[in-house]
């Protein structure tokens, strides 16, 4: 998987950390977008939980994906949620290439916000504030 890393300018809003979910959190670190995976049907599983929504099986381990996904659609956000928040920025909901059922909810940065079209490729790239290694998305140039 190819995957930049870029440290946060300014802080954002921080997942809290636990069992469940620290491998997704933290997988920017070595550049790896992962996801849970059940063991038994094959099903991926986001957001993180002890187990699979399909079969009920506790056998769900993290299994790495390409990285890339396909815009599926988005907004351009205007508003100044939070005050570490530059606006206007892309919030996006990325459908995941190897992962069938799962749509990540992300940001599109690296790009004019209005350059960004559904059906985009995009490539994640992961933003570090403390621990957590935020999965972000750039275009992939045609």
């Amino acid at each position: 998987m190819t995957s930049s890393h870029r440290q946060g300018a300014t802080p954002r809003p921080l997942p809290r950390l636990d069992n469940d979910n620290r491998f997704f959190w933290t997988g920017g670190a070595d550049g790896r977008l992962r996801f849970l995976q059940c063991q038994d049907c094959r099903t991926f599983v986001h957001p993180p939980r002890p187990v699979c929504r399909n079969c009920l099986s506790e056998r769900v381990e993290p299994a790495e994906v390409p990285g890339t996904g396909v815009v599926d659609t988005f907004t351009v956000n205007h508003q100044k949620f939070h005050p570490a928040m530059e606006v206007p920025y892309v919030i996006a909901r990325v459908a995941i290439d190897g992962a069938p059922g799962v749509i990540l909810t992300t940001n599109i940065v690296g790009c004019p916000v209005d350059s960004v079209v559904i059906g985009d490729r995009v490539r994640v790239t992961f933003e570090q504030h403390d621990d957590v290694w935020l999965p972000l998305f750039e275009k992939i140039a045609a």
